[in-house]
């Protein structure tokens, strides 16, 4: 697990980079640029147009990052996984598309809206489900910044089909391309994107499985999901207090009843600014300073924003979480053996459809197994299942009516092979 693996200044030598800085004026620079060479080679047409939006939200979101990281700019491994899936299936899809006759601008197109829209429906799925334990905060600026800290985790696969499909829907409608055929050709790259962003979240400490006894499961250190998982789980048999970590500091969310915590006054909903004398930014720190002192049988003083400092016992932290399954790891194989199916079974598709219908049908079956063994999501509509298990059988029912439709097609496909 690494959430962070480093951070970028805002300014160097106190030249600002981000914000109205250095990086806007080159990103200024280079989208009129991008502007102008599309203009010259298609006019101002539809597809030109179809860049600016792209380009000026990329520009809003160089000018605020001081604004919602005002130390310095973290880069997460769970976004920079993210990054790179996309990267690599807009790859694949563009030599594939080369392959089918289409203009790679075209493909190229259809694939950043599908990406943008995909993290969009992905965070508003979680935002939603999530929503009571995650991004509750004060104000609303501060519930803005914790909606759109994609990079730091939280992203549903589900959420984000339904925000690529809307995409993917209102582009080809929009250029008058084959659906199902477009379909084929993107289906292999939406299944690496998973493999890749299930690597970011390892890294990140999401999406864990139950414990486990195999010599391969693994612990997470103390702040992580799995970690606070296992305190939420346990919490009301031992004295423990639980923390939320918050873009300004460490917040008390839970305090066992009768607890030495709770009859020191250590009371929900209190602010953490110092533990131990140290002053505290991110929810780890304090269970690493409360697991420090626990292991030394030490007492410990924490202040909170109104000015209290209150003394705990030793508390029984443990230095890290049980171990679990590595379902993320299961995820990314999973993701990775049925891009090597889909990429391998295009070439022999009968009908336009066959490949995306095969994704449709194969991974809803495998996530649906996966989720018997996560533990980070609780059942819901009184199923007994998780909110992925239940859409993963909405998906399996639609598709056999999408295999249905298919056999009614046409042989061959609505994108011949280009000749050589």
């Amino acid at each position: 697990m690494r959430q962070t693996l480093f951070y970028i200044p805002y300014d160097v030598a106190g030249v600002p980079i981000f914000g109205l800085g250095v990086l806007l004026a080159l990103w200024a620079v280079l989208s009129i640029v991008l502007l102008v060479g599309l203009v010259r080679r298609q006019g101002f047409n539809a597809d030109t147009w179809s860049y600016v939006p792209l380009l000026a939200m990329i520009g809003a979101v160089i000018w605020l990052m001081p604004i919602i990281f005002p130390e310095a700019l973290p880069i997460r491994g769970y976004g920079v996984m993210l990054l790179l899936a996309g990267l690599l299936g807009i790859g694949l899809a563009s030599h594939r598309a080369r392959q089918m006759g289409l203009s790679v601008d075209t493909m190229m197109s259809l694939a950043l809206w599908m990406f943008l829209l995909g993290i969009v429906g992905a965070r508003l799925f979680h935002v939603i489900e999530f929503w009571q334990t995650s991004y509750q905060r004060d104000t609303l600026l501060e519930v803005l910044g914790a909606i759109v800290n994609v990079p730091q985790g939280g992203l549903v696969v589900y959420g984000s089909l339904i925000g690529a499909g809307l995409a993917f829907l209102a582009f080809v409608t929009k250029h008058s391309l084959p659906a199902l055929a477009m379909a084929d050709l993107i289906a292999p790259s939406m299944a690496i994107g998973l493999a890749l962003g299930r690597v970011g979240c390892l890294l990140n400490g999401c999406c864990f499985g139950g414990t486990s006894e195999q010599p391969w499961a693994l612990t997470f250190p103390p702040g992580s999901p799995p970690y606070m998982s296992q305190l939420a789980r346990d919490q009301l048999k031992s004295d423990l207090i639980f923390f939320g970590e918050e873009d300004k500091g460490v917040r008390v969310v839970y305090v066992a009843p009768g607890s030495s915590a709770a009859k020191a006054g250590l009371r929900v909903g209190d602010r953490l600014v110092a533990v131990g004398g140290k002053k505290m930014a991110s929810a780890s720190l304090a269970y690493r300073a409360l697991s420090s002192v626990q292991r030394q049988g030490l007492p410990l003083t924490v202040e909170t924003d109104d000015g209290r400092k209150i003394q705990l016992s030793s508390l029984p932290i443990p230095t890290r979480s049980l171990p679990v399954h590595p379902t993320q790891i299961y995820s990314s194989i999973n993701a990775l053996l049925l891009f090597l199916f889909l990429w391998h079974y295009y070439p022999f598709r009968r009908r336009d459809g066959e490949v995306i219908a095969m994704l449709f049908s194969i991974y809803p079956v495998t996530r649906f197994l996966i989720e018997h063994i996560r533990t980070d999501e609780l059942p819901v509509f009184g199923s007994g299942m998780s909110i992925s298990q239940n859409m993963s059988i909405v998906i399996l029912i639609a598709t056999v009516g999408l295999w249905f439709y298919i056999a009614r097609q046409p042989r061959g496909s609505a994108l011949p092979a280009k000749s050589p």
